[in-house]
């Protein structure tokens, strides 16, 4: 309940109140039967149909998200190289707006909670800014600590506040039960058909809600199908129609309540403790997406697509629990700069929506391209299954883009900002990784050459970790240039991540003897598995290959990257990834090798 549907379960603080907000939509009895139409029918089109039904079909080894439907499509086309990489570049994309919306969400949902304080009591109007930063520095200063004690009052707290969302909805509809006409699918033709240009301008508001769709999704692995679709039919959409109708039915009898009319639902008596209810819901659903965060940037650096950071666990039981310092700070600054700029949930509502409809016509794209090509559905199904999404995302999206300057810029401009370094580190290791190759020499031919003349031979195993596997390390002609010496045993390991979430222990090794007591060894992880170097290295026990702790050594080459003008990219972006390169995490950290047997030798390389 918590980390599913935080999100999409808050937005009735704000998304009626939006539609409505400022003076394009009249107060009419036909505009709000008609708004309540549309909500109700996109939340049954774009959750229900879309997400719950189909998008959740599209598991990757069990994991969901916009990381594992990318490497579904990618791999469905592995045979197509340019669709493969355009593909590529689109979900990279995707990825890096997905940072865009988790500042928004975070920002809005809080703010929009705190807001009820004016309405419980008007004089409190100048703290809520204030009361919205104290929270939310909270928030995130407590990340480093983990969720696993507070985390197990996540679904009980989310399912009071859907509990409560009934109690709140239940006695207006009850008092003008005519508002359920608006299930009839026919309030939203004629709503559209009336004033289609205000309609259109409207589904820039009504997306506000259905806007956790892509976090339901991206949960699936934590979760399965079965819990999340029990869990949206038999209680979170429920919850979620009585309310907006409860609203709706509100505003046909007291048409000023527009101005907050979910607090206004509540008697007055109950307005200030739903005030702090809402806030550690939205807190909650913060949560979620500061989590998910987390999470994707991990399975990014795994794949290649970003450099790698400090990665803490916080948990010795599950290991998805994790907290990424710079993330979370990175996350919190403009989390704050979004609130002190927009100053209210109306004015970040317009920054809201473009990061939102721009990975769900994303995912819909990539969805296409999975049942076509990976499932080998008919191209006539694909087309009618994924082209009515395509046209509904593109709708909403479009109406979206007419709030680009009254705020939309601003999650864009971090998604386009997050983009831009994705595609600078993923090109500049293949530039780098390019001139590597041009200037090795292959690992046996080498191996031949040196044992011709054998050197002086050290006790102990020496394991050398190399990027690509069949070429010498920098650091094993280093160490022979230097001290003049090889270890009694050698072990040649690459490490390889994989576009599969989960490889398990009996896929994770393959050792290639190459005489001398020499061996080539690949590691094998997927984006999820946690890339423990001398943990997977145990599995070669019995087979002929020592590796006591206490005469084990790590080699790593480091290599510094000097821009250079050229064939490659502009000098500008040479010289990001070389700032990028430079302040990447410790490769010995991210394979938790142990810090007391590493050596690191460095060599100059230009690209």
């Amino acid at each position: 309940m918590g980390i599913v549907y935080g999100d999409i379960g808050t937005s009735p603080l704000y998304a009626l109140k939006e539609i409505f907000h400022g003076d394009r939509l009249a107060m009419t009895p036909a505009n709000v039967l008609g708004v309540l139409s549309l909500v109700f029918w996109t939340l049954t089109t774009v959750i229900s149909l879309k997400y719950v039904l189909l998008i959740l079909r599209a598991d990757n080894n069990g994991e969901g998200g916009l990381i594992a439907m990318l490497a579904l499509a990618t791999h469905a086309v592995r045979d197509k190289p340019k669709l493969r990489r355009g593909l590529m570049t689109v979900g990279l994309f995707g990825t890096a707006v997905f940072y865009g919306d988790g500042v928004i969400t975070p920002a809005i949902s809080v703010l929009s909670a705190v807001e009820g304080l004016e309405v419980a009591a008007p004089a409190l109007h100048d703290w809520v800014i204030p009361v919205t930063l104290v929270v939310l520095t909270a928030l995130f200063a407590v990340q480093r600590f983990g969720t696993g004690g507070i985390g197990q009052w996540f679904g009980p707290i989310t399912l009071v506040w859907f509990a409560v969302l009934i109690a709140l909805g239940l006695p207006h509809i009850a008092a003008h039960p005519g508002v359920l006409v608006a299930l009839n699918p026919a309030y939203a033709v004629a709503f559209i058909a009336a004033q289609p240009l205000v309609a259109f301008i409207a589904l820039g508001a009504v997306i506000l809600v259905v806007t956790g769709g892509e976090a339901l999704y991206a949960d699936l692995g934590h979760f399965g199908k079965l819990p999340i679709r029990i869990a949206w039919y038999g209680l979170v959409m429920p919850a979620l129609v009585i309310n907006y109708f409860g609203q709706g039915a509100l505003l046909l009898a007291q048409p000023a309540a527009i101005a907050n009319p979910f607090y206004l639902m509540a008697p007055d008596w109950a307005r200030l403790p739903l005030v702090f209810l809402a806030t550690a819901a939205t807190v909650i659903a913060s949560q979620a997406l500061i989590s998910a965060a987390f999470s994707v940037t991990k399975q990014a650096i795994q794949l290649g697509i970003l450099p790698r950071m400090v990665i803490h666990h916080t948990s010795v039981r599950d290991i998805g629990q994790i907290y990424v310092p710079f993330v979370n700070w990175g996350l919190y600054v403009f989390i704050v700069l979004a609130v002190v700029m927009f100053k209210s949930s109306s004015n970040l509502a317009s920054a809201y929506g473009i990061a939102v409809t721009l990975d769900m016509t994303i995912t819909t794209v990539m969805t296409f391209y999975v049942i076509r090509y990976g499932w080998g559905y008919p191209l006539a199904l694909c087309l009618a299954a994924t082209g009515f999404f395509f046209a509904i995302d593109v709708l909403f999206f479009a109406s979206n883009l007419l709030k680009l300057f009254a705020g939309g810029w601003f999650p864009i401009v971090i998604g386009i900002g997050m983009f831009t370094l994705m595609l600078t580190w993923t090109q500049g290791r293949k530039l780098l990784s390019a001139k590597l190759r041009k200037d090795a020499i292959p690992l046996a031919d080498f191996l031949d050459a040196i044992f011709v003349s054998p050197p002086a031979r050290a006790e102990g195993t020496a394991v050398f970790l190399t990027s690509e596997a069949g070429v010498t390390p920098n650091a094993l002609m280093h160490n022979l240039k230097h001290n003049k010496v090889l270890h009694e045993h050698n072990l040649f390991v690459t490490v390889r991540q994989h576009d599969v979430p989960w490889i398990g222990f009996e896929q994770r090794v393959e050792m290639t003897p190459l005489g001398h007591d020499c061996w080539a060894v690949n590691l094998n992880f997927g984006f999820k598995n946690e890339p423990d170097v001398p943990e997977a290295l145990k599995l070669l026990e019995g087979r002929g290959v020592p590796l006591d702790d206490m005469q084990t050594s790590y080699f790593l080459s480091r290599d510094i990257v000097i821009p250079m003008l050229g064939d490659g990219m502009a000098i500008w972006r040479e010289k990001l990834f070389a700032s990028m390169h430079r302040n990447a995490a410790a490769a010995a950290d991210f394979l938790n090798l142990p810090a007391n047997r590493v050596v690191e030798l460095g060599a100059k390389v230009e690209i």
